[in-house]
């Protein structure tokens, strides 16, 4: 039934999608705040806390309520389903930003494209020129697909394989959240989450984003060329966190990028990927990753905005067609 969920999902998410300051997501934040503030004294374990109750004890909540369903019927466990998926994946919830700037670009407004990607990622754009938007634009459009698309699927297919039905897309969109809402509101305002707060944040979600962001690779890989982006995944990932001390988040991301570039060859890192806020050491609010080396390949251009829609939309069917497969294998067995 995983298939027919997530197809409902989508379908309901392209036709209606959520606005952005609709009453769910503003309701996290809530509860994202009130975990940090009630519970946040500033040391390892209470960070632990924190970042339990925040993101483990909805995601138990959402199990709850599929096995409550199930229990009454199988089809209000499936409608739970796609109702948790509508609001946890999406193109809508970013491809905005990204078809204006492009768009901005496709008319000769560079300056109207530096302001839109400031707006979206609160970066410096005012000096960046014409290939530099289209890298930053590519670079920051991918993670954004892979962690609102291909890693809430991951997830979620893992873990109603067994029985847990939406929980793993709410675990996994949650640990993403609380990880950059922290660490945004340090930097904003100076208070709202301790180091050690940031610190257990960043971890978990290094943890759960490691096979995600594989499998995302894995995909672009299949879906665009194959060798090219295997070779770039396995010599260029580092080159994106030269820091030996990259939190694992920042090397999740290398994976992707470092495949994404191979899969269309682009190059990708070097001087774009500096404006990436996430931090390297919690708690700093000037922390961001160090110069990275680019990858190998051609000049990012406009047309390599196509490509990466082309290459996700690719991907997203190659995932629908292997769900599909397994869906039919267990009706069948």
């Amino acid at each position: 039934m995983s298939f027919f969920a997530v197809l409902f999902a989508l379908l309901m998410e392209q036709a209606r999608p959520l606005s952005p300051g609709n009453s769910l997501h503003a309701g996290v934040r809530a509860w994202t705040r009130w975990c940090s503030r009630n519970l946040d004294a500033g040391r390892q374990q209470h960070g632990w806390l924190a970042w339990s109750l925040a993101v483990l004890l909805p995601a138990l909540l959402a199990f709850g309520i599929h096995w409550l369903l199930w229990s009454v019927h199988g089809l209000l466990a499936f409608v739970w389903s796609v109702l948790v998926l509508y609001v946890s994946l999406g193109f809508r919830q970013f491809s905005h930003h990204f078809t204006a700037i492009r768009d901005a670009l496709d008319m000769g407004d560079e300056q109207a494209a530096r302001q839109l990607l400031a707006d979206w990622q609160q970066v410096d754009a005012s000096l960046l020129p014409r290939s530099e938007i289209v890298r930053h634009v590519i670079e920051h459009s991918v993670l954004a697909a892979h962690r609102h698309v291909f890693g809430v699927l991951s997830w979620f297919c893992i873990l109603a394989a067994l029985g847990l039905g939406p929980t793993g897309a709410v675990l996994y969109r949650l640990s993403e959240f609380v990880a950059r809402y922290w660490s945004y509101k340090f930097r904003a305002s100076g208070e709202g989450a301790s180091p050690a707060l940031q610190q257990a944040a960043m971890t978990a979600w290094g943890v759960i984003d490691f096979l995600p962001a594989r499998l995302t690779a894995l995909g672009f890989a299949v879906v665009g060329s194959f060798e090219d982006a295997i070779d770039s995944w396995r010599h260029y990932t580092q080159g994106f966190a030269l820091d030996a001390k990259a939190a694992s988040p920042i090397r999740n991301d290398g994976v992707v990028l470092a495949a994404t570039a191979g899969a269309v060859n682009v190059r990708l890192g070097g001087s774009a990927l500096k404006a990436i806020r996430l931090p390297f050491a919690p708690g700093d609010d000037n922390a961001v990753p160090p110069s990275t080396q680019a990858t190998p390949g051609r000049e990012p251009e406009l047309a390599h905005l196509r490509s990466i829609v082309g290459l996700v939309w690719r991907c997203v069917v190659l995932w629908m067609v292997l769900l599909a497969l397994l869906t039919l294998a267990r009706l069948i067995g």
